[in-house]
């Protein structure tokens, strides 16, 4: 059993976790449920899959390793909105099994509600559709969006005009490429949340693995934040395991509070499943 503290990221109105197990989940948005493929889902799910399909909309049939697509149980729009506090999110059915939004990351928008003030500067890389951004924005922080996609830099727009707000910065760059160039200008943040994924690809179709950058990202991560400023890293990536982020912590945050934890949902049906490992700083 592993000793490394675990945080429950709970569900909300427009967000349930109902089932898992079997290599899948049930999910619920607003009034659409979805079956998706999950890895971490490796136990007996808590009902049979017979009863998922009567209950889901669209059910996510996996084609490669990366990609597949949506099969219909249900009469249902393929793109619709969900709230959380004052923020909507536009979700839409893509090949690659996502719906635009990481609901477990629900635990580190709270914090950023609670740690970043309304004179504060925050800055999201690999921001993907901008939920963390539009918390910050939200509070009244200046707000940089950094991502290497234009189309997830259009979709996160577009959810920052459908939660009423204004004045996001967006940057269509790679995040390292740009998070170096920020320590060069001598910009600092109160805030820093970065999801990097196991593997990208960026701007200019440069490959790169996070195992190989998380060095770089963390060390220039913590020269970007002001003395009181805070810091939220996530990773999924098996390449990186707990003990490396503790060990780039203690290089990077010595004199700094932090803490490494596992990130977790419990379902409706009261199984755990586990969602990655995170980082906080601050």
């Amino acid at each position: 059993m592993s000793d490394t503290p675990k945080i429950f990221t709970q569900p909300w109105q427009d967000y349930e976790l109902i089932d898992a197990g079997g290599g899948k989940k049930l999910e619920r948005w607003g009034k659409i449920m979805t079956i998706r493929p999950e890895v971490q889902a490796y136990f007996r799910s808590g009902k049979p899959f017979d009863e998922w399909r009567q209950m889901a909309h669209w059910e996510f049939v996996q084609k490669g390793a990366q990609s597949g697509q949506w099969k219909q149980l249900k009469k249902a729009p393929d793109s619709w909105t969900i709230c959380y506090d004052d923020l909507t999110f536009e979700l839409r059915l893509t090949k690659f099994k996502h719906l635009g939004l990481f609901p477990e990351q629900r635990a580190n928008w709270d914090l950023i509600k609670e740690r970043l003030t309304g004179e504060g500067k925050f800055l999201n890389l690999f921001a993907y559709t901008g939920a963390a951004s539009l918390m910050a924005r939200n509070v009244g922080a200046e707000t940089l969006h950094v991502d290497s996609v234009k189309q997830l830099i259009s979709w996160a727009r577009s959810n920052m005009e459908q939660s009423g707000l204004l004045d996001m910065k967006w940057v269509l760059e790679d995040a390292l490429k740009f998070s170096a160039r920020e320590l060069k200008r001598g910009n600092k943040y109160q805030g820093i949340i970065m999801d990097p994924p196991a593997w990208g690809i960026g701007a200019k179709k440069e490959k790169w693995k996070l195992e190989n950058k998380l060095d770089e990202l963390l060390g220039n991560a913590s020269q970007l934040l002001t003395h009181d400023g805070f810091l939220i890293m996530n990773t999924y990536s098996p390449q990186v395991p707990i003990e490396l982020i503790k060990e780039m912590c203690a290089l990077h945050f010595e004199n700094r509070t932090h803490q490494v934890s596992e990130l977790w949902m419990e379902t409706t049906t009261g199984k755990k499943m586990y969602f990655g490992n995170m980082l906080r700083v601050g």
